[in-house]
């Protein structure tokens, strides 16, 4: 995917998954989501924040006495004290924006987006499917990012390969799947590994153990 492409693909989900936000009940904001500790309500408050600045960014991190986990935990917090109506309408208001969190390239507005729209949905078992070509994109920078994933130390010695599109990753026993399943794996959710199939399975479950926080 281009940039424009990226982008494009962004707003499109922020437009969708926005509009998901508008039918959940107030039991289904409460729910645990797929990041441990985290409600579907501080997911989704957790998004609306992609826009913040630098100097939001800095009085965070030091309120959070610079642990970039704690400050990404108690931002997501603080924001989720709104009415849970405002959170669709704060998402709507992104599209068409190019603006991203300090630090980080065009390509992890789009992981943030697909991973954490999943994280909301699959716990609600509301259907959010995954367009493939963004998720081997985001697949793709997950796998060559390093921190906070560690995908290929974390996966070492197990090859992914999609089932519904050219992509695969690592060498060594295969594990496959769909490509929205195995982003999610790679993202640390355990919760996709039903999905997949192969001889490597069994060693991927073992390795995917539950990350906290939104990462």
């Amino acid at each position: 995917m281009d940039r424009d492409e990226v982008w494009q693909t962004i707003d499109d989900e922020r437009l969708s998954l926005a509009d998901l936000l508008d039918t959940l009940s107030a039991e289904e904001w409460e729910t645990p989501s797929l990041c441990a500790g985290w409600r579907v309500r501080d997911v989704a408050a957790h998004l609306t924040l992609a826009h913040a600045g630098t100097l939001s960014a800095i009085v965070w991190m030091l309120r959070a006495g610079g642990s970039f986990h704690r400050m990404v935990r108690d931002s997501a917090r603080r924001q989720a004290e709104l009415p849970v109506d405002q959170f669709a309408v704060l998402l709507r208001g992104m599209v068409r924006s190019r603006k991203k969190a300090p630090g980080v390239s065009h390509l992890e507005p789009l992981l943030d987006i697909l991973v954490h729209g999943q994280d909301i949905a699959i716990p609600l078992a509301r259907p959010r499917p995954m367009p493939t070509v963004a998720a081997a994109t985001a697949a793709t920078r997950v796998w060559s990012m390093g921190w906070p994933f560690h995908a290929q130390r974390r996966l070492n010695g197990l090859k992914l390969a999609a089932t519904d599109h050219r992509w695969s990753a690592g060498h060594g026993v295969l594990v496959e799947g769909p490509m929205a399943a195995l982003l999610l794996v790679l993202a640390g959710r355990p919760a996709a590994v039903p999905q997949l199939s192969g001889p490597g399975v069994a060693e991927l479950e073992a390795r995917l153990t539950p990350r906290p926080g939104l990462t």
